[in-house]
């Protein structure tokens, strides 16, 4: 039996409501990225500290994603997300007003675990409402919008808090994802009756999570989402500190430019998606990793043209990368759909947190040491990928519902 086909007019409501849960969703995880440098001296604190912002809320999105699919099954993806987004936005709001690190963490840690209710489930909910075939590119649709809202929520941090300060631009970032938020409620549709008799019967949190960590295809997915995911954190959180540094002695604002690479992202996305149909997935994301690589590299010289031609190329990789990686999670799965995606997304911001905070580590020995690090754990994906990820164009595609 195939999934359910959305009318065109449903189908557009669909993706309209799904970047904008990702765009605000992302505004909301990624914005702190660009104010580390100030928040680490209104607070004097460390850089990896300060980057602790980022982490927290991808360290509560991480565990809390398989509790928001247990919730999902019983009370409809739509409404869980809805849920979810809400209570993110409004903890969003309360952030300008912390006046204590250890609390600005733990509340960023609450609205990380209210955010897992999104990036899981919307990949769930897109492959019940769109159909298999056209769920590849309605997936890089999504991925666009998560890409945008990212890049929203960091020139927005920025360029504020140079003239102003952190709290200001974190009042503007939670007001663009209140309103983010209030489109996303408005125009998602609930799941109408048939796609909750389309929908395979819950098999339970726990089931559903053994057959898809038994399965060889699913751990070399969660592998990219875990690597590939903690490198592009990496070089984001710490990037723009190293261009505030001798040699480059750039301003806050200026740096902010950096983020700008993101928006190659939009386009690489649904280009993977494109190019994943005609040489297959596993092609095109062997083939982004190595690219990530090289960019990567071009980072490490102290000459900023190369320094930016080599982030554009690694951003333009990672999100085509992840296009292909995320996309491929529910065709792959042979049950438990929702907690394979979930196990995804929890495997993707866990990379976040971890080497979000390992490459400031690796920051004291200077920007070639994270640079390092980065290229290292790419090169593991890319090996993950190699050796399990199914060969064939036909299996590349996923399994065709009859």
């Amino acid at each position: 039996m195939s999934v359910q086909a959305a009318t065109e007019p449903g189908h557009r409501r669909v993706l309209v409501a799904l970047v904008a849960i990702g765009m605000t969703t992302f505004v909301q995880l990624y914005y702190p990225q660009a104010l580390i440098p100030a928040i680490s001296r209104d607070f004097a604190v460390g850089a990896s500290q300060a980057a602790l912002t980022v982490s927290g809320a991808t360290i509560g999105l991480a565990v809390a994603a398989l509790g928001w699919s247990w919730v999902a099954d019983r009370i409809g993806r739509a409404r869980a997300m809805t849920i979810a987004i809400v209570a993110a936005a409004a903890i969003g709001l309360t952030l300008p007003l912390v006046t204590s690190f250890p609390v600005l963490v733990l509340l960023r840690i609450a609205q990380g675990i209210a955010l897992g209710g999104t990036p899981a489930l919307a990949l769930a909910y897109l492959s019940e409402q769109v159909s298999r075939r056209d769920a590849m590119a309605a997936g890089a649709t999504y991925i666009s919008g998560t890409v945008v809202g990212g890049l929203v929520g960091r020139l927005i941090a920025a360029p504020i808090a140079d003239v102003s300060d952190w709290r200001v631009a974190a009042l503007v970032a939670g007001v663009v994802s209140a309103l983010g938020a209030a489109v996303a409620v408005t125009t998602l549709p609930c799941e109408g009756p048939r796609t909750a008799k389309l929908r395979p019967r819950p098999i339970g949190v726990w089931p559903g999570m053994v057959a898809n960590l038994t399965n060889p295809g699913q751990l070399a997915l969660y592998a990219q989402a875990f690597f590939l995911m903690g490198a592009q954190v990496a070089v984001f959180n710490y990037l723009g500190y190293r261009l505030e540094l001798e040699p480059f002695d750039l301003p806050p604002a200026l740096t902010a430019v950096i983020f700008l690479s993101s928006l190659s992202g939009a386009v690489s996305a649904r280009l993977a998606a494109t190019l994943a149909g005609r040489f297959g997935r596993r092609r095109v994301l062997l083939a982004s990793s190595l690219t990530m690589v090289a960019g990567a590299a071009l980072t490490i010289p102290d000459r900023l043209p190369t320094v930016l031609i080599g982030l554009l190329l690694f951003t333009t990789a990672y999100f085509s990368a992840h296009s292909i990686a995320s996309g491929w999670v529910g065709p792959m799965a042979t049950s438990g759909i929702a907690q394979a995606t979930s196990l995804y997304t929890l495997f993707y911001y866990a990379g976040s947190s971890l080497f979000g905070w390992l490459g400031g580590l690796a920051f004291a020995a200077g920007w070639t040491g994270t640079a390092s690090m980065v290229i290292a754990i790419t090169l593991v994906a890319f090996a993950a990928a190699r050796a399990l990820l199914p060969q064939s164009p036909k299996q590349a595609l996923g399994r065709q519902a009859s």
